[in-house]
């Protein structure tokens, strides 16, 4: 047994010198002060590294199909009335919606920006009880209500019973409405006496748009907007024209994830001298993010260019704030993830023993600097 514990103590890679024979310098406590101030840095960083999750980024092809996209929204447009704003849609596909209202709020502002009113279906006005004929009379009691377009009529079979129904006989005979306040329909449904009681208003409108993930674009647009040829222009024409200025407090692309950053959130844009129509490029980025727990959040980044189209050419664009968005083919995966105690261990071992060992060498290279300095000023060579 003994002879088995002699040869374990030949092992030994720590050998020990007798205290008698230790040298303490100045020089070296320093660099020992020093050496564990460092030490001790090191470890605070080390310690918040290890209890702080670290998020780990991968690049894949986005194989997804037939998903859908939110879009969440947030727009000021202090000079358009909410009675004329509208919202829009239209993707690549074909799929297309027009003066959208559901999940929508608009809010009435006044020229300071005070909110007056706020109602997700708009704001209505009193009707007129008894709607004028296609004959000239007015509608009596028991009789079939049947309104006249107006001149847009197709056959003479054709009624327009509603503002919109005019409105979209002017659309096929590609009239414009610009006297909306003489179309009986109009005035019944309150519409004309809206516009003019919103005057000098703006209009806030947020929500969110669920689209079909394809390219495409929405707009917000004063008036509703139709598509001719792939072209869409204005119904109402205004020889005023509009002012589009705006500012997006928030838009962004599906649900948000800790860090992410949206371009577009606090910018403004003021419209100068003409109007036109202010457009933005995006580029859909489809973004994974999935935390320490495990949660997956299936989200989105985007990245956007600006651009205005001056309304004083030929023809005339469409006034309004367009965003056509198209969709990159990677997608963008983050993990949070812990790093491992061992991996801990190691960093805290090789952070002392790195710094025990470079310390150990300026000790060193300063006591043996010292050492020979004396011993040359001890025979002369220095004075």
């Amino acid at each position: 047994m003994d002879g088995f514990l002699h040869r374990v103590k030949g092992l030994d890679a720590f050998p020990k010198v007798n205290e008698d024979f230790y040298k303490r310098t100045l020089s070296g406590g320093v660099v020992t002060l020093v050496s564990a101030l460092i030490m001790l840095l090191l470890f605070i960083s080390e310690t918040k590294s290890y209890f702080y999750s670290a998020t780990e980024t991968k690049l894949v092809v986005d194989t997804s199909r037939g998903e859908r996209l939110r879009v969440n929204f947030d727009i000021t447009f202090p000079s358009i009335p909410c009675t004329l704003l509208s919202v829009d849609t239209r993707d690549i596909s074909g799929e297309q919606h027009q003066d959208i209202r559901h999940d929508i709020e608009k809010k009435r502002l006044d020229s300071h920006g005070n909110v007056i009113e706020s109602r997700k279906e708009g704001i209505g006005g009193a009707k007129i009880e008894r709607p004028l004929q296609k004959h000239g009379g007015r509608l009596d009691k028991g009789e079939e209500y049947c309104g006249t377009c107006y001149g847009a009529e197709e056959s003479d079979e054709q009624c327009c019973n509603s503002c919109e129904e005019v409105r979209e006989a002017y659309k096929k005979k590609g009239w414009a409405l610009t006297n909306p306040d003489l179309i009986d329909q109009c005035t019944r449904e309150d519409f004309v006496e809206r516009v003019k009681t919103q005057h000098g208003e703006g209009c806030s409108v947020h929500g969110f748009l669920d689209v079909s993930k394809v390219a495409g674009n929405f707009h917000f647009a004063p008036g509703r907007g139709y598509y001719e040829s792939n072209v869409e222009v204005p119904e109402l024409s205004l020889e005023a024209g509009f002012n589009i200025t705006h500012k997006i407090n928030k838009l962004s692309f599906g649900t948000e994830f800790p860090g992410v950053v949206n371009p577009l959130d606090g910018v403004q844009w003021t419209q100068p001298a003409s109007d036109g129509t202010y457009q933005y490029f995006i580029k859909v980025v489809p973004t994974i993010y999935t935390d320490i727990r495990g949660r997956k959040i299936d989200s989105n980044q985007f990245s956007v260019t600006e651009h205005f189209r001056d309304g004083n050419v030929h023809p005339r664009p469409q006034p309004g704030v367009f965003f056509f968005y198209d969709f990159s083919p990677i997608k963008v995966i983050f993990t949070e993830e812990n790093r491992s105690f061992l991996h801990y261990l190691t960093n805290l071992c090789a952070i002392v023993g790195g710094i025990f060992t470079v310390s150990g060498i300026i000790d060193s290279f300063i006591y043996h600097g010292q050492k020979a300095l004396k011993k040359k000023m001890e025979i002369g060579k220095y004075r």
